[in-house]
């Protein structure tokens, strides 16, 4: 059973559509998806298969990632009744969150690289149990990059590992010595932290919860230490004051592309 067998299992379990099942036989029908606001496009395909999965066949008329305005035919569907009712909220749902987590991701883009053309926009694990791949599928069409997708892809060394461990100097040396063919990535709080990450060669140093200026004078010193290491730039960048930190970041995180997004507007229209 993969996800959109479990997502449809929520939805029927295991009696089916009751209403649709008292009022229909084999009837047939022609549906089509509408967007009710302009949108970056995306779940698509995974739409697709809900229908593919009910007995119905969804034929795309635009793509996923690509910018559409209200009132735009982005799918129609053919096949019995039964079929596209069952599949309707499903996929509804899919493309609304995942066009809104596009969306927003694809101004959040477009804002930071008016100031730099090379910083990159990620996504972090604050994502909805279940659906993660698809949130961070999302913010790929939206122009964003997904980050680690788990704990198991890359090291994260943060600052519960750094307490429990007791040394922050220790925690590094330890994940240096047992961890090979990871990338290796160390949260720190300090400016003090962040040279001594640097000089230990880690490959990535995330700069949390500081001010802009703080965080661009400990980028400069992370840089001087070591140009190759990525500096990215997390913990309360909102859509506000992200373009504080995109000049001087290689790359910034924020979980307010996964956890705060308003799912785009997108209706489904039986047709006689």
């Amino acid at each position: 059973m993969d996800d959109i067998d479990r997502f449809l299992q929520e939805d029927l379990n295991g009696e089916g559509d009751v209403t649709s099942n008292a009022l229909f036989t084999d009837e047939t029908a022609s549906a089509r998806i509408i967007a009710k606001e302009s949108s970056v496009l995306a779940g698509l395909k995974e739409a697709a298969e809900v229908f593919n999965r009910t007995g119905a066949k969804l034929q795309k008329e635009k793509e996923d990632g690509s910018v559409v305005t209200s009132g735009t035919i982005v799918a129609t569907i053919e096949g019995p009744v039964k079929s596209i009712l069952v599949g309707e909220r499903l996929a509804l749902n899919i493309i609304g969150r995942m066009s809104g987590i596009a969306t927003q991701t694809k101004k959040i883009v477009d804002n930071c690289h008016k100031i730099n053309p090379d910083v990159n926009i990620a996504a972090t694990r604050k994502t909805t149990p279940g659906f993660r791949r698809y949130e961070k599928k999302a913010v790929e069409l939206g122009g964003g990059e997904s980050h680690r997708f788990g704990l198991f892809d890359a090291v994260m060394i943060k600052d519960n590992h750094i307490a429990a461990k007791g040394s922050f100097k220790q925690t590094i040396e330890t994940v240096l010595q047992k961890v090979t063919n990871k990338i290796i990535e160390v949260e720190i709080e300090t400016e003090e932290q962040a040279v001594q990450a640097a000089q230990m060669n880690v490959d990535v140093i995330m700069i949390d919860n500081f001010s802009p200026k703080k965080a661009k004078e400990t980028a400069i010193k992370i840089k001087e230490v070591n140009p190759s290491i990525l500096v990215e730039i997390s913990g309360g960048i909102t859509p506000e004051n992200i373009q504080d930190y995109a000049g001087f970041a290689d790359r910034i995180s924020l979980g307010y592309l996964t956890h705060t997004i308003k799912n785009s507007d997108f209706s489904l229209e039986l047709m006689k």
